[in-house]
């Protein structure tokens, strides 16, 4: 009876997760409760007849939660607090080349992974800096560009009047292009044209 109304917890625990690994622990304890051997549960899930024995006995210590992964911490930081939260200072407020970095003037993983080896002796990968700076609440941007000499009362004229009267005229067909100084290249060799 109380085989029954385990093996029914488990069927609905498979049913309703979404992850493979804890599914194919439900289903190696479900099979070992249906009377399978350990060592056919554990070939069916692809796993050797000790694991099964595992899921088994942590099952019957705490249920289901007892098949439940946690959350591995993994190895522990190299730096210690107050080297990280230099470091967030660091990377927010200053530039690579206020530091040292000469001609940087953007951050990037492979930079902050010098600055570190610099600074506190501790080799990082980059995936691992990239973890670390997302762990101290830090997330990647692309810079923006403005321009310094950029007259937004002229900006406003040509997005108000001047664009949208050229926008009419090409409709029109009355132009046959429209080219934009500042963001293209005309090459010599390119004819520009109908064919």
């Amino acid at each position: 009876m109380e085989t029954e109304r385990q093996i029914r917890e488990l069927e609905k625990a498979m049913n309703t997760t979404d992850n493979r690994r804890l599914y194919e622990r439900f289903l190696a304890v479900k099979l070992v409760l249906e009377g399978h051997t350990r060592k056919e549960a554990g070939h069916t899930i692809g796993r050797d007849e000790h694991t099964v024995s595992h899921y088994v006995k942590n099952y019957c210590h705490n249920g289901i939660q007892g098949l439940v992964s946690k959350k591995q911490s993994g190895r522990p930081s190299r730096l210690t607090d107050e080297q990280e939260a230099e470091l967030v200072q660091i990377v927010a407020y200053h530039t690579p080349e206020e530091v040292g970095f000469k001609s940087r003037a953007n951050w990037t993983l492979a930079i902050v992974c010098d600055l570190i080896l610099r600074e506190w002796s501790y080799g990082y990968t980059q995936k691992g800096v990239a973890d670390l700076l997302h762990r101290l609440g830090l997330s990647w941007t692309r810079p923006t560009y403005t321009l310094k000499k950029a007259d937004s009362k002229k900006q406003q004229v040509f997005l108000e009047e001047t664009f949208p009267s050229l926008k009419k005229k090409l409709l029109n067909s009355d132009i046959d292009h429209l080219l934009f100084e500042d963001e293209t290249m005309i090459r010599d060799y390119q004819a520009i044209g109908c064919t």
